[in-house]
């Protein structure tokens, strides 16, 4: 039996006797595929995740939507559960992500303070999570983790999509702007990370409560890490001005929340942007490996913006000038020389 039989099969148990159709709702990069249970009844409308188990597992995405659930914020409700088949049955969060809501209005036009809106309501469910965190309860982002992050892009970008073999200075060259990356994102304040609080894992729901989805790879870490996920989103630009001033509303908001920020901002900004590299570093290898791996190649239409941000951030900050060269030569870009005065 193939799994839309299974899956059929099981919701056919779930709900005996009732008829339902089902419909795609989503997918992601990873294995699992998400699909919107209606009733011919016309009671609310449900989602149903296979998560096929030889690929994923259910637990993790059960065990955070408690952990998250519990601090306040709008997450799906888990109804039902075969671990063994690899089925969740969740409430329904709607059809609308941040990225169509901001990339698509009614009227065909950008709506007048709707982003602002928007991403005040994330930030403010961003902050309830954080105010929620315990060690011990997801795993660590640590060195570890943050490195393997960072290996995705000697491996996948340069080696695999840019088909380059860096020489022994240029790999010297990278491993250090990595161990200068580890030593300042390891500094930070540690909360609960999404790890993938974007536009298109944030739902329109009701004002103040956006629907947080995808959450199931949550860990312990930086405490700048999903607000960067945010406000430098691989999905959509929006200009500096603008992500400049959203950063310095989450840090007032998290201070008066007693979060443990910097109490600079030009500190909390500094680490914004460096946490940013990181995920950026991780985020150019994970396109390439989406494409070549496992055949999802409109993921390398995004590559673009995210290298915007990263050639952005080398070139404010010294330390990255080595990463920006290797950029240059990797990407085939002419460096133009200059005079000194």
């Amino acid at each position: 039996m193939d799994r839309t039989a299974a899956l059929h099969t099981w919701l056919t148990a779930q709900f005996p006797g009732r008829a339902f159709t089902l419909a795609p709702a989503s997918s992601d990069a990873s294995f699992r595929r998400y699909w919107r249970v209606s009733f011919g009844d016309g009671a609310a409308s449900l989602i149903v995740m296979d998560a096929p188990p030889e690929h994923e597992d259910c637990r993790p995405f059960i065990h955070v939507a408690a952990l998250f659930g519990a601090t306040g914020v709008n997450v799906p409700e888990v109804l039902a559960q075969d671990l063994a088949q690899g089925f969740l049955l969740l409430t329904d969060l709607g059809p609308t992500t941040y990225l169509a809501a901001l990339t698509r209005d009614p009227d065909g036009a950008d709506a007048p303070g709707r982003a602002d809106a928007l991403y005040r309501d994330a930030f403010g469910a961003l902050i309830r999570i954080q105010q929620g965190s315990q060690p011990g309860q997801l795993p660590p982002y640590d060195r570890a983790l943050l490195l393997r992050e960072l290996q995705l892009l000697p491996d996948w970008y340069i080696a695999r999509h840019k088909n380059v073999t860096l020489d022994e200075k240029q790999r010297a060259a990278l491993d250090g702007v990595f161990e200068t990356l580890l030593a300042n994102n390891l500094a930070q304040p540690q909360v609960y990370v999404h790890r993938d609080y974007h536009s298109r894992n944030l739902m329109v729901c009701a004002p103040g409560e956006p629907g947080i989805l995808d959450f199931q790879d949550a860990v312990y870490g930086p405490i700048t890490y999903d607000l960067v996920s945010l406000l430098k989103d691989a999905y959509i630009e929006w200009e500096e001005e603008r992500v400049l001033d959203w950063c310095i509303r989450y840090w007032e908001a998290a201070r008066k929340a007693g979060l443990p920020v910097h109490a600079g901002f030009d500190d909390f900004y500094r680490d914004f942007e460096w946490m940013g590299l990181q995920r950026h570093l991780k985020v150019l290898g994970i396109f390439a490996r989406l494409n070549y791996r496992d055949g999802k190649p409109n993921y390398l239409n995004d590559i673009p913006l995210v290298l915007h941000y990263t050639r952005r951030v080398c070139q404010r900050y010294s330390a990255f000038t080595p990463l920006l060269r290797l950029l240059d030569a990797v990407d085939k870009v002419e460096v133009k020389a200059g005079y000194t005065f």
